[in-house]
């Protein structure tokens, strides 16, 4: 799996924590080059000193914020400005917020969308292209359990993984054709700052690492799998929802998730 981008350029976005920073390490591991992009560039650069001494490879760093409509087009602009062609697109990039929509502030749902959603597109659509044209490339999007049903009081941040997994599936038979392909990874709770960021209480006693998750999403993406759940207790919870009523698993959810 990790000799698949050896000596390849792969752009990992939300790369100054979490599954994104797994997600380099086990790049750069295998040898691939790697652009790494988030908002924090002090963390960039720590991870980029690192990755670089420790592997013999390249490492560009851009900061950009993808709540910014225009960042994906000056990630694309840096990336061909380097002379840099994509054989790995790894959109991680993403945050939640909890809490009561209705009593919410709207600019992190309105972010929320433009993250999870708005920015994979935008990027996805950038780099899209020159891997068909190649007739070769790789896009791994960062989905969710949550993908597969609606979480009352994260209704938005659901919602948008929900448009996450669907997407990924979708353009994976659209370009499969092409010798590309395109997975959704669906991580459950993870050891990441992820809830401390979206205000969520810890509901979950079980988690799991990010080095497993981002471990999982690059092998069922480097064996042409269009979508892939981490963590077998997920896979079954996700599938077993499928058997009874979507109320019936919304209200579940309501009760898991409900503000004390």
């Amino acid at each position: 799996m990790i000799d698949r981008w050896r000596g390849k350029w792969a752009l990992v976005t939300g790369a100054s924590a979490g599954i994104g920073v797994e997600l380099a390490r086990l790049l750069a591991a295998g040898g691939t080059n790697l652009v790494l992009t988030a908002r924090r560039r002090e963390r960039l650069e720590k991870l980029a000193a690192e990755l670089s001494a420790a592997n013999k490879i390249r490492v560009e760093i851009v900061t950009a914020d993808l709540e910014q409509s225009s960042a994906p087009r000056e990630i694309y602009a840096f990336t061909s400005g380097k002379g840099i062609e994509l054989d790995l697109l790894i959109n991680n990039a993403g945050f939640g917020h909890y809490g009561r929509f209705a009593e919410s502030p709207l600019e992190p749902q309105i972010g929320m969308v433009q993250v999870n959603c708005a920015a994979v597109v935008h990027l996805t659509h950038l780099y899209l292209p020159g891997m068909v044209q190649r007739r070769r490339g790789d896009i791994l999007i960062l989905a969710s359990t949550a993908s597969f049903q609606a979480v009352p009081y994260i209704s938005v941040y659901a919602a948008s993984k929900a448009f996450d997994l669907l997407f990924a599936e979708g353009l994976a038979e659209e370009v499969a054709q092409f010798g590309v392909r395109v997975c959704a990874l669906c991580p459950g709770s993870t050891t990441t700052e992820f809830q401390q960021v979206a205000g969520q209480p810890k509901k979950f006693k079980r988690q799991e690492t990010p080095q497993k998750v981002a471990r999982v999403g690059l092998e069922a993406l480097a064996a042409g799998k269009s979508y892939v759940i981490s963590g077998f207790a997920n896979y079954a919870s996700a599938h077993a929802e499928r058997l009874v009523p979507r109320r019936f698993v919304t209200r579940a959810a309501a009760k898991l998730f409900a503000p004390k």
